[in-house]
């Protein structure tokens, strides 16, 4: 099955780098703990992050007085594993991952994202074949960015579900990460309710990221793709007509930004140190800065529990007919 397949090789693969990685100490009090692993996925180049994921485990070292290793993980799957094995004490997840830590690892949500005033967001469906999946005139904004079907002046979604119908089961689909919210667990919902089986989508695959997702459907490897909205952004600067050569056309319904969670069996004290040292790296400019170059994060906020049910809702009945 399309989903299951990909997870085994994934965690496995990445599951032995990160024991590697593994803090020196075994000792979760922290006047004793001698090391700390953050854990992250790629939304952005691989390379770029490593570097930008290494300046932030550099601050929040400074803040708690303890050094931070940067990993960046393969797949939220992977990230997931490397909590439950004790193998990294703090994660960035996406919402669906965020909750599998919780559930599966253990790990305690400490805190959420907040993007253009919003601790929500959905998903974009975007195309190179906007004469197919577009039931509207095209509409380009002022930077050059293309829309239909409402998708230029919506608020919140779902937007534009419609022209889903238009998917066929074996569709080129570029989705972003088995454990993505945005870039899978939703659109697949919705790909579901259009009639389609998500797990026999003979077409599709995971491109590894957001701006790998958007760059695949640029470069004709996907007719339609996923991610959080607007990745666009994010590959503007290596193909600068981005913009109008992908079409978004559909949006999912909203959902809970992504957060950070750290391991359930550090001691509070260190827990709640974690927590103000990421609050007091997002007040600072240089600590906004990387944050915002990490995951274009604009600020965080106590993580939303009752919102993170509802990820957990679509989780947990994702592939129920």
């Amino acid at each position: 099955m399309f989903k299951r397949s990909i997870t085994f090789a994934v965690v496995a693969g990445v599951a032995i780098v990160l024991a590697a990685c593994s803090p020196g100490g075994n000792s979760t009090d922290p006047a004793v703990i001698d090391e700390l692993v953050l854990g992250l996925v790629p939304s952005q180049d691989i390379d770029q992050l490593v570097i930008d994921a290494d300046e932030l485990g550099a601050l929040l070292g400074d803040e708690l007085g303890i050094p931070v290793e940067a990993v960046v993980t393969d797949s939220y799957a992977a990230l997931v594993v490397a909590m439950q094995a004790e193998q990294a004490q703090i994660g960035m997840f996406g919402p669906i991952a965020l909750v599998q830590a919780v559930d599966q690892a253990g790990a305690e949500a400490v805190l959420q994202s907040v993007r253009y005033g919003s601790s929500t967001y959905v998903t974009q469906w975007y195309t190179n074949d906007p004469d197919r999946f577009c039931t509207t005139d095209i509409v380009t904004d002022e930077d050059g960015y293309t829309f239909c079907n409402g998708t230029d002046e919506a608020e919140g979604g779902p937007v534009g579900e419609e022209a889903l119908a238009e998917i066929a089961q074996d569709e080129s689909i570029a989705f972003v990460d088995e454990g993505s919210a945005s870039g899978y667990y939703y659109p697949a919902t919705q790909i579901q309710n259009a009639g389609l089986d998500p797990f026999d989508l003979s077409g599709s695959f995971f491109a590894g990221g957001h701006p790998n997702a958007v760059l695949s459907v640029a470069r004709g490897d996907a007719t339609v793709g996923v991610s959080f909205n607007d990745a666009r952004s994010e590959v503007v600067d290596e193909i600068p007509t981005i913009g109008s050569d992908v079409t978004v056309f559909a949006w999912s319904e909203n959902i809970p930004n992504d957060g950070i969670a750290v391991a359930g069996n550090l001691s509070d004290e260190l827990k709640q140190r974690i927590t103000d040292a990421f609050l007091a790296i997002a007040e600072n400019e240089e600590g906004a800065a990387i944050l915002s170059a990490v995951y274009n994060i604009d600020g965080l906020v106590p993580a939303d529990l009752d919102a993170l049910d509802a990820a957990r809702a679509v989780e947990a009945t994702f592939g129920d007919e």
